[in-house]
């Protein structure tokens, strides 16, 4: 069972990764103005420059967002792979596939405060914790029960 639910933990990061590749890849400017953020912070760029002066991030940002999309493609790819082996070890699919989501849910938020800089507002927390009651009573509902169930009734 640890071993799954290790599986099914990793699969889980990899597809919040995943997402925040797109995100970054995809996005309007973020690549280019973090590279103009650091530049400004870690290079020596004048601070007047004249209109039809580039810097090295009016290209830079195109392989930034070129290896992001390839970031993208590696985890989703590496990901299925986890959740393949997460569904072949844990005791029951069910488990698993709650094991990621809840650990997507999660490394998503987190991501999104490290990288982006966005907050989670309570009602998404709440939501959330709807989300994970509803997953672990699907989970904590045994096929054996329903099916002792379905017998009783027909015995009936």
């Amino acid at each position: 069972m640890l071993p799954g639910v290790f599986y099914a933990l990793v699969a889980g990061f990899l597809g919040a990764v995943a997402s925040s590749s797109a995100k970054l890849s995809l996005g309007a400017d973020y690549l280019k103005g973090v590279c103009e953020t650091g530049l400004r912070t870690w290079g020596e760029q004048r601070k007047f420059r004249q209109a039809d002066e580039t810097t090295a991030c009016d290209w830079l940002h195109i392989p930034l967002r070129l290896l992001c999309g390839g970031l993208l493609f590696t985890c989703n790819a590496v990901m299925w792979t986890f959740l393949a082996k997460a569904l072949r070890y844990s005791s029951s699919s069910t488990r698993a596939t709650v094991t990621t989501t809840a650990s997507n849910f999660i490394s998503s938020a987190f991501l999104g405060q490290l990288i982006f800089g966005e907050t989670q507002i309570t009602l998404w927390w709440v939501g959330i914790s709807l989300t994970f009651s509803g997953l672990l009573v699907l989970q904590r509902a045994s096929p054996q029960d329903g099916h002792q169930a379905a017998v009783a009734k027909k015995d009936e």
